[in-house]
């Protein structure tokens, strides 16, 4: 039998080393937690609508982008989702 990393209950199988200090709460490694969480994540956002754009910008812009969003108390994904949302409207307007 192989021994899998995601696998629960087989986590601990062929362990030669013993614990030391506070209990794991979770059995799995902190790369497999952050793989099962962005899954989640991902496929929340798919049922919520949300679709994934990537954009690259330079260090400058980005830099604005992030103290206009504290300034604004948005996360930076809000605040360009709202300033996108508002160029559309405006694109939209003009004939």
């Amino acid at each position: 039998m192989a021994k899998q990393s995601s696998d629960r209950t087989t986590i601990d199988l062929f362990s030669n080393e013993k614990r030391v200090g506070r209990p794991r709460t979770n059995p799995l490694s902190r790369k497999d937690q952050l793989r099962a969480n962005k899954r989640k994540q991902i496929q929340r956002d798919r049922e919520n609508g949300f679709k994934r754009i990537e954009l690259k910008v330079d260090s400058e812009l980005f830099e604005q982008l992030n103290q206009l969003a504290t300034d604004s108390g948005l996360s930076r994904s809000e605040l360009i989702a709202d300033i996108l949302t508002q160029q559309v409207s405006l694109l939209n307007e003009t004939p």
